[in-house]
């Protein structure tokens, strides 16, 4: 049985769970047209998860999978968030209010969370994916037996080996390329900024799962040469933002759909971890700020709050606006169209 027939779908196909753009219309969208679609639960509560799990299933009886953050429970320094709070407490100011006195994690990790852990035990979606770590081997056991089939983000060889050694099904090959968060097991470490055919290659050779390839990937064509480099699948989540069945804000798609999407860059002064965005006021802020940025999702605390103080002033340039290197070649259509088109190029090329 390839691959492919163990997760019940028919195209090599897998739309990202980009938290903030994907949606449960989304995923049930891309999975009826024979893809794998996703949702991406990690900043919701086990409550929001089991919901939004249910909806996919009131809308799709295909296979779809939900995804996980297992970062590391955040290092607490009370003086470097206060040292952020007074670096962001200017621009905070501009827009008639104070920044908070104090930050939180902006959500729990999948390895802290145990009524999420119950809640997915419940549920049992066909597939689990995971970001930034790995769980527990608890988990992994439990997940397994509940019947779902486990994926996880890996940037380099060393994470995927691992990935392997923790009982992973497959593997995503996380290249340079891509939008939203690094999915990097470590902050602190130092990465290596693989692109993904490169790292795609790397993993095919020496991983012994099979590859998902993710990173810059928009077009039929581009799933084709991932496929002949090896990997089993294509993950594409830029490519759906432009989506009506996306939650991308009409202001997200307005600067998605302009010359910003051909200059995204990376920043961690958003959430705390390295992601890749479209330049907005939010990024250009990180590029001035010196002071040492809070553990991930601390600092996302902040930035939440600072996104709420922006747009009840009207400005829209601090929200998350995530994006990968292949925006500029974003095609605005419905999930299910998309998947068809990405279809008919493969084929062709």
């Amino acid at each position: 049985m390839t691959f492919l027939e163990r997760l019940g779908v028919a195209t090599p196909i897998i739309q990202a769970p980009m938290a903030g753009t994907s949606t449960p219309l989304l995923a049930a969208r891309v999975s009826q047209a024979g893809a794998l679609g996703s949702i991406a639960v990690g900043a919701v509560d086990a409550a929001g998860a089991t919901a939004m799990i249910r909806e996919v299933r009131s809308l799709t009886d295909r296979p779809f999978n939900v995804n996980m953050f297992v970062h590391a429970t955040p290092r607490r320094d009370a003086a470097i968030e206060a040292g952020w709070l007074d670096a962001l407490a200017p621009t905070f100011r501009s827009f008639g209010c104070e920044p908070p006195t104090a930050l939180k994690p902006a959500y729990a990790s999948f390895l802290d969370d145990e009524a999420m852990f119950a809640a997915l035990l419940v549920a049992a979606p066909p597939v689990v994916s995971f970001h930034f770590g790995l769980p527990r081997p608890d988990q992994v056991v439990a997940l397994r037996q509940a019947g779902s089939i486990l994926l996880a983000t890996a940037t380099t060889l060393k994470e995927a080996r691992a990935c392997l050694a923790a009982g992973m099904d497959a593997v995503v090959a996380q290249g340079w390329e891509a939008g939203g968060h690094r999915g990097a097991f470590g902050p602190q470490a130092e990465d290596r900024r693989l692109g993904m055919a490169a790292l795609t290659r790397v993993l095919v050779r020496n991983a012994g799962l099979p590859v998902i390839a993710a990173g810059g990937i928009m077009d039929g064509r581009s799933i084709r040469a991932v496929l002949d480099l090896g990997a089993v699948a294509a993950q594409l989540g830029t490519a759906f933002i432009a989506c009506p069945e996306s939650a991308a804000d009409a202001d997200y798609r307005a600067l998605f759909l302009s010359d910003a999407a051909a200059h995204t860059e990376m920043t961690a002064a958003i959430s705390g971890r390295v992601a890749r965005s479209l330049p907005n006021r939010f990024t250009a802020l990180g590029r001035t700020l010196t002071a040492t940025v809070p553990d991930y999702p601390v600092a996302y605390d902040a930035g939440k709050a600072l996104n709420a103080a922006a747009r009840a002033a009207g400005e829209m340039g601090f929200s998350a606006q995530w994006a990968g290197q292949g925006a500029p070649l974003a095609r605005v259509r419905p999930a299910s169209e998309l998947v068809a088109t990405l279809l008919e190029e493969m084929q062709a090329a």
